[in-house]
């Protein structure tokens, strides 16, 4: 995993959103640049699709309810534009070694939102690792954004 640097993360936010609200219909849209370094992270009332490039790497989350429990659901797409097995297990492997930073970044990204609402800190992550082949859709459980707090 690359390591999480601040200064190399970069945030929006889009109508309807503010540092501190809502939490439901909050919306998060990772991006990066592999040259650069830098990653991108949108937050709205929507997924930031005007972001999402090519090689669809980005990593999606929202706020939603699940039997009654507030927790983040993130939207991994592991096929991306490929039909080949081989290629969806390495974007696979790439997924699982970079969502820690990724998880990282979106926390650092949104604290003052975490701080206005620490409860959040303690609730479930859920990951659909979205793909075509039934061995690499899941999803998991990922702990809690506490786990991913470093900087606080």
């Amino acid at each position: 995993m690359t390591a999480f640097n601040p200064d190399k993360l970069f945030v929006e936010l889009r109508e309807g959103v503010t540092v501190t609200e809502p939490v439901f219909h909050r919306r998060y849209t990772l991006t990066h640049s592999d040259l650069a370094g830098e990653l991108f992270l949108t937050i709205g009332l929507g997924f930031a699709k005007d972001k999402i490039n090519p090689s669809k790497d980005e990593v999606l989350g929202e706020w939603t309810l699940f039997n009654g429990i507030l927790v983040y659901n993130a939207y991994l797409d592991v096929d991306g534009l490929t039909n080949d097995p081989a290629a969806s297990i390495k974007r696979n492997e790439i997924f699982r070694r970079e969502l820690p930073l990724a998880l990282t970044a979106i926390r650092f990204g949104d604290k003052q939102f975490f701080f206005a609402h620490p409860e959040l800190n303690a609730c479930p992550i859920l990951v659909s690792f979205l793909s075509a082949y039934p061995q690499l859709n899941t999803v998991e459980n990922w702990g809690s954004f506490s786990d991913y707090a470093m900087f606080d």
